[in-house]
């Protein structure tokens, strides 16, 4: 307790444990034996020692461990040494750091290759899959019986995708549900955080103070930063900022890719909790997240393997793109993604704010590393081991990019994402339906390749319908075909419009945002966007597979919450509280 609140460093408390056990401190290089077991040691708190030592064993031991040892020490006819778990990790990565490295980026592919985006679409592939999309665009542009056939099975398809956001509309949202009450203190268990950087440094002191603001007890938590191995300021700015010890730094061993998935599945195995939760570097969560999500999990059927938090824009005073965005994900995590959980179907997980059973995590071999929406894919992996996603209806509040230059670049890689995601799972399509059902294969369907369909297909299906809006109807001596494509095209223009508006006023209603809805009506503006960022994720697909687009942080001058630390906008007033502003 005294190390988890910061009331006693590390060094000085396992110093006076040496001293009381009569044993050495090793505070120097820790040279371990060749062939320690990784990553037992870590989880044992004990590891043998190179055969020159003059003590067989070194212990970092934490928790009740401690305990336990004080207690067998008197009977201990080689009393181990004694270290400091920081440093005993920090010898077992010199040690062992390429097989770690190797590992995060390749265990997946080795344990379970059929859910391993490598090696994705070889060139043939993408080019056959580019003949038949140019092909489907030219015949559905031609006045025959096949291509009317062909328009209208597309129709279909994007009909079935706007059913699911329009039926999403209908689920009643966390208002309708009372709040649970929360397990005390004593029965909460241990509760790992994760939270990836990579030249964060500027976000570093408020992502401490929002962690630091967690209403859950300080010995039950064990929050891990990772760093890569190169990225000497931002481990800067750690040092800079006095950590207690449930906060620790884990520099992630150098290795390809270098990506957010790959550093998550070098820090799975030091995982001390129950329960794991991924952030990203920009969250500020509210203060009784984690406390929440445990009590769910506690009254959750043991497939409930994941709880989603919703991510709240909160930027959106820095322009209209963020507005935008804000209203986006207003309608993703309020309205769709509550939905999808209470129908129990495969859902693309949002990256940060994701909960889970951390046993799972492991039975499933972490994440893809080479996946650039690992979220996505883990989702769908969930779907297929038989686990589902429930709904955490508590918020994570996050900054969206400001320019079009860097929205396009975060966009671009998700689309890629959900396009390697399509292709790892569709290698043997029919063993992948079997193991989902008929009705999760066809959201699967609708949400992953379906999405980057509809939003490839928009402009080509959404700019006929307003065109025959403007021209009006074909006259009576006009054919049949001409009649149906116009009934298509009015049903897919004013179906799509439905889809995206409905679910967005719905989502900004449940947020508090009324003067956001003034902007719902800009979305088919802004979905122009996200076909262009899918048409750009096709090349990319096809040129840099595995490539991730940074996203940059800590670039927001606003904060309608006022939880990213900036200037609060006008609009905050009508904002739904904000424990983790007012914390």
């Amino acid at each position: 307790m005294l190390l988890n609140e910061g009331r006693i460093a590390e060094d000085d408390f396992y110093r006076a444990l040496a001293r009381h056990l009569g044993s050495d401190f090793l505070d120097g290089p820790i040279r371990l034996d060749a062939g320690l077991r990784y990553p037992q040691v870590l989880t044992a708190g004990a590891a043998p020692l190179a055969p020159d030592h003059p003590k067989r064993i070194v212990a970092a031991p934490r928790g009740l461990a401690i305990a336990r040892l004080i207690e067998a020490a008197s009977r201990l006819e080689h009393p181990a040494a004694i270290t400091t778990p920081t440093r005993l990790r920090e010898a077992v990565f010199a040690q062992v750091g390429e097989g770690i490295a190797e590992d995060a980026s390749d265990g997946l592919a080795r344990h379970r290759p059929e859910w391993s985006c490598r090696p994705g679409p070889q060139t043939f592939d993408l080019t056959l899959a580019g003949l038949v999309l140019a092909l489907i665009v030219l015949l559905t542009r031609l006045p025959t019986l096949t291509s009317l056939v062909l328009l209208m099975l597309i129709q279909a398809g994007m009909l079935a995708m706007l059913t699911v956001r329009l039926a999403a509309a209908g689920i009643a949202g966390e208002a309708a549900e009372p709040a649970p009450d929360l397990l005390p203190d004593e029965v909460l268990p241990t509760y790992t955080v994760l939270v990836a950087l990579y030249r964060e440094a500027a976000v570093v002191p408020r992502l401490v103070r929002a962690l630091g603001r967690l209403d859950y007890p300080a010995a039950k938590l064990d929050i891990k930063f990772l760093l890569e191995a190169d990225d000497t300021e931002t481990l800067a700015a750690f040092r800079a900022v006095p950590l207690p010890a449930r906060f620790e730094v884990v520099v992630v061993p150098d290795g390809q890719p270098r990506t957010k998935p790959r550093a998550l599945n070098a820090a799975l195995p030091l995982a001390r909790g129950d329960h794991l939760v991924v952030y990203d570097a920009e969250d500020v969560v509210e203060p009784d997240q984690l406390r929440r999500a445990a009590t769910l999990f506690s009254r959750a059927p043991a497939s409930t393997a994941c709880l989603q938090g919703h991510l709240v824009i909160d930027n959106q005073g820095d322009g209209l793109l963020p507005r935008l965005f804000a209203i986006e994900y207003a309608a993703l995590f309020e309205v769709l993604g509550p939905a999808l959980a209470a129908w129990r179907v495969p859902t693309p997980l949002g990256g940060t704010s994701t909960h889970f059973r951390t046993r799972v995590l492991r039975e499933l071999h972490g994440w893809d590393a080479w996946n650039v929406t690992e979220d996505a894919d883990l989702g769908l992996r969930l779907a297929i081991a038989g686990y589902h996603v429930g709904d955490l209806p508590s918020a994570t509040y996050e900054e969206a990019p400001k320019h079009l230059k860097a929205w396009l670049r975060q966009r671009t890689r998700w689309m890629k994402g959900f396009l390697q995601t399509s292709f790892t799972h569709g290698r043997d399509p029919l063993a992948t339906w079997r193991r989902l059902g008929p009705v999760e294969s066809l959201c699967a369907l609708a949400l992953l390749p379906g999405t980057v369909a509809s939003a490839l297909f928009y402009p080509f299906m959404m700019g006929p319908g307003l065109a025959e809006l403007i021209l009006g109807a074909p006259g009576p001596e006009a054919s049949v075909l001409a009649h149906a494509t116009h009934a298509g095209a009015w049903t897919i223009f004013l179906g799509g419009l439905a889809a995206i508006l409905i679910p967005s006023f719905v989502g900004c209603h449940r947020r508090g945002w009324r003067d956001l809805m003034w902007f719902v009506p800009l979305l088919p503006l802004y979905f122009l966007l996200v076909s262009a960022a899918a048409w750009l994720a096709v090349i990319e697909l096809a040129r840099h597979p595995h490539r991730w687009n940074k996203t940059e942080h800590g670039l927001s001058r606003t904060s309608r919450s006022g939880a990213l630390g900036r200037g609060v906008t006008a609009a905050c007033s009508t904002q739904r509280p904000s424990p983790a502003a007012a914390g």
